[in-house]
Order: C-alpha cells, then structure tokens, then sequence
C-alpha cells in the first residue's frame, strides 16, 4: 500500500477530533489535533496543540482505552455543565470518548486532558 492510500490515521499516531459544548443548548465548538513527525500538525486547530498533544501522550492511554478494574469511588461535586466528545484514532486505535465535569472522576479525566478539550495548559478546559 502506497503511502497516499493509506488512511491518514495510519500514518499519524494522533488524529482527533473534538466537540466541545459549554451548556446545553449552547453552540458546539470543534477542534482538531493531529500530528506529523511528532508535532501538531497545521490542521490542528486548539489554543494550544503542543499542549493537547503532550496531554494526550501522557493520559491518553488510561484515559481512552481504560483497563477494567474495581469501581472507583468518586466525589459528589459539580464541576459545571460543559461536556466534550473526542473521536478520532490514537496509537492506531479508535476513540470514542465522552467527558463532562458531573463528579470528582469526571472532573479529574476533564482536568488531565484540559488542552485537549479546548483549554490551555494547566486550565479547566474552558474556552
């Protein structure tokens, strides 16, 4: 197969895409993070695609493909309404995950993956 039918998730480890909603009822924001060589690439469009980048180097594993284990026990807080749809291939694997900030776990996953989700570094996720 020649590289230019290959399927670009296969040349790229990471190839997303993100819908962010702040509220409900509110607009939907779409980013998207992709790489070449190891670095964003300019088809990614979040505030900050080295940050995204990393963030889903470092977390993307457990976050995406998380392993079964026992229940986790998460704290009965509201982080706010805001929720995030990410699809796309990561390592050559499909994802497909939803976030929101409606407990502690939830609130820690957002928190993780903050750049990717439309924040910058060390933020919320906020836009």
């Amino acid at each position: 197969m020649t590289e230019t039918s290959e399927p670009r998730h296969a040349r790229n480890d990471v190839d997303l895409t993100i819908r962010l909603t702040e509220a409900p009822g509110a607009p939907e924001y779409t980013f998207r993070l992709e790489n070449t060589d190891g670095a964003p690439s300019p088809a990614s469009t979040l505030p900050d695609p080295a940050a995204a980048l990393e963030a889903v180097r470092r977390h993307g594993e457990a976050i995406f493909f998380p392993k079964p284990g026992p229940p986790k026990l998460c704290t009965q807080q509201y982080g706010g309404p805001q929720t995030a749809v990410v699809t796309g291939w990561y390592l050559g694997r499909e994802v497909n995950s939803r976030f929101s900030r409606t407990d502690g776990c939830e609130i820690a996953r957002w928190r993780a993956m903050a750049p990717l989700l439309g924040g910058t570094a060390g933020s919320t996720g906020a836009i």
